[in-house]
């Protein structure tokens, strides 16, 4: 099972996910909690994560601790349960790889060294993590309409919470780093989308887009059950303008009517509207 969503967390689980809301009856649905969070708050909640006895729990040191066991526990025992003879070291190294990467799309090269392995152990112990639910590649999406799309998958440890006691930092840490602090808040926004994908009546698949040459990339992009599409994009800022929605409008007139709508998930305190079809809106907006 996917860990707690901050909706389920937060006891707002009576209305549909935020993009049936939106596909169904746009802006006019997106509604924010209470207490809007800021940058850090964001950060604090995808390091907490969404194991139940981590999220639930009410000290900061005591999920510190619950998180570092399991860990400890995944690359010494549970490995074994799945009939796989691993070595720990070799198997913690490579998951704090895909740490120090989530998010993002890292060269195996770059995997295996940093974890000091093969290529072909790098593959088994991808296929072992992704059992576990702990890591997953998110596919590349393809369309006619746009060529020279890269293949190559996004990379996402599927809870944040694995980021903190991998590298060894804390929220103090990811504010100092912003690549970091971009790529966690990415993984966050994941977090919360793959279990609502599994309830939405418009049953959307999750992929990425990148063009070959790097100049335009989506975060993600969900493929609905009918075809049409929606880009997401993860931005740490409080206050997008329009060039933050550069390659959503990018994906938008690559395909046409294809394109259902473009989300901009912000850290900000309100939604506003970015371009045709575009929208600006708060992270929380996803637990609101």
């Amino acid at each position: 099972m996917y860990g707690l969503t901050e909706r389920e967390v937060e006891g707002q689980v009576t209305r549909s996910p935020l993009l049936d809301r939106l596909l169904v009856d746009g802006s006019a649905d997106i509604t924010l909690p209470a207490e809007v969070p800021d940058i850090q708050g964001y950060i604090v909640r995808a390091l907490r994560g969404g194991f139940p006895e981590v999220a639930l729990a009410g000290s900061e040191r005591a999920r510190q601790r619950w998180m570092s066991s399991y860990i400890d526990q995944l690359v010494s025992r549970d490995v074994g349960l799945l009939g796989s003879i691993r070595d720990p070291v070799r198997l913690r190294r490579y998951l704090r790889a895909i740490a120090a990467s989530t998010g993002g799309i890292p060269a195996m090269k770059t995997l295996v060294d940093a974890a000091a392995i093969d290529t072909s152990t790098a593959v088994a112990y991808d296929t072992l993590l992704e059992s576990l639910l702990i890591t997953e590649r998110l596919p590349a999406w393809s369309a006619n309409q746009l060529n020279r799309l890269i293949r190559q998958p996004k990379r996402y440890l599927l809870d944040p919470a694995f980021v903190g006691p991998l590298l060894g930092i804390d929220t103090r840490a990811v504010m100092r780093d912003g690549d970091l602090l971009g790529r966690i808040l990415d993984t966050f926004v994941a977090a919360q989308l793959r279990p609502d994908c599994v309830v939405s009546s418009f049953a959307p698949t999750l992929f990425h887009a990148r063009d070959a040459n790097g100049r335009h990339e989506v975060d993600i992009v969900a493929e609905l059950r009918d075809g049409r599409v929606v880009g997401i994009e993860v931005k740490a800022g409080a206050a997008p303008v329009p060039a933050d929605a550069r390659h959503l409008r990018w994906l938008r007139d690559g395909i046409g009517d294809r394109f259902a709508l473009g989300v901009v998930f912000h850290t900000g305190p309100r939604p506003f509207q970015l371009d045709n079809n575009i929208w600006a809106i708060p992270i929380c907006a996803l637990w609101g």
